[in-house]
């Protein structure tokens, strides 16, 4: 194929050699240049718009397997916390109950964690999970916590269940001799109603009176009124136990007794109008009701006669 140009001359009637100058060639060449990359780039654009590069592939399939995982850890985050919940909750309500220890303090629980740019890495969704993780650590240490006290506890559970009041101060088996319970009754002297602060079990002078749970002889007092003569036992845990109108004693102050110990014997002392045992549980120094403290020695049946005949607004024997 020729390389030359040729223009019809119409004068000579021949076909003339057309030779270019410089100029026109730099004008053409300049021409095919431009075209090409507005051809280009029109195609480069097209191509980036519209169609993914095998990179752009690469990643986009990375970040979908990516937001799989974030999603199924957000949802074995969300199980844990719901896990932890019922954890603190059977901490509070059940395991420290049971010891009679206070619950921890909702702050306590759901304190944060301190840094001002603990997040600053992190951006949208990411933030939100790692506060949530750092929140489930900071409850996750507490519950450990709690549950090494919760340890100990159980470990002095033997010396609390040998300590608290837990049998009858003297043989009651028909349970007809108690005579008055927990409450207000009629002062049998000053026939006036007065609060009863412990129970009465009527019984023949001399008849041995026992000590209810593990404790010390913190008190031992002879008198002609009031209590006559009485004991008080101090217990571990914040238990004491008072036994009134004794005709004589059978331990000495400072002694340490075992329950089941006999400490003394039923009298008529102080102010008594007949032979019995007044009977008294305190617990961080309050009075409160005995009847709740004889779950060693009662059956479900004799327990329920025990509150019924305790709860007659009879009149007390002191």
């Amino acid at each position: 194929m020729s390389k030359h140009k040729y223009v019809y001359n119409a004068n000579t009637l021949n076909y003339e050699k057309i030779n270019p100058s410089m100029k026109d060639n730099l004008k053409r060449i300049a021409s095919f240049l431009i075209t090409g990359l507005v051809f280009a780039s029109v195609i480069i654009f097209i191509a980036y718009t519209f169609f993914d590069s095998p990179k752009e592939i690469a990643l986009k399939r990375e970040i979908k397997q990516l937001q799989i995982q974030f999603n199924l850890i957000n949802k074995q985050l969300t199980n844990v916390e719901d896990v932890l919940d019922d954890i603190q909750n059977r901490d509070d309500n059940i395991y420290r109950t049971i010891f009679e220890a206070e619950p921890i303090a909702k702050n306590i629980r759901k304190s944060g964690i301190g840094g001002i740019n603990r997040y600053r890495d992190l951006e949208g969704l990411a933030i939100e999970t790692r506060k949530r993780l750092d929140q489930v650590s900071k409850q996750l240490y507490v519950q450990s916590k709690s549950f090494d006290e919760v340890i100990d506890m159980a470990n002095s559970k033997k010396e609390y269940l040998a300590s608290i009041p837990a049998i009858q101060p003297i043989s009651n088996q028909n349970l007809t001799r108690m005579a008055s319970g927990f409450g207000y009754r009629i002062h049998p002297i000053y026939k006036t109603r007065k609060m009863h602060t412990g129970m009465d079990f009527t019984a023949p002078t001399g008849t041995p009176i026992y000590a209810t749970g593990d404790g010390k002889v913190t008190q031992l007092k002879k008198s002609k009124r009031g209590y006559g003569n009485k004991i008080v036992l101090t217990h571990s845990f914040g238990y004491q136990t008072l036994y009134a109108h004794m005709s004589k004693f059978n331990v000495r102050k400072g002694q340490l007794v075992k329950r089941g110990d006999v400490i003394g014997f039923v009298g008529s002392t102080g102010t008594s109008t007949a032979p019995h045992l007044h009977y008294e549980v305190l617990k961080d120094k309050k009075k409160i009701n005995p009847i709740n403290f004889f779950f060693n020695d009662l059956s479900p049946e004799e327990f329920d006669r025990m509150i019924e005949i305790s709860a007659n607004q009879n009149q007390s024997f002191d």
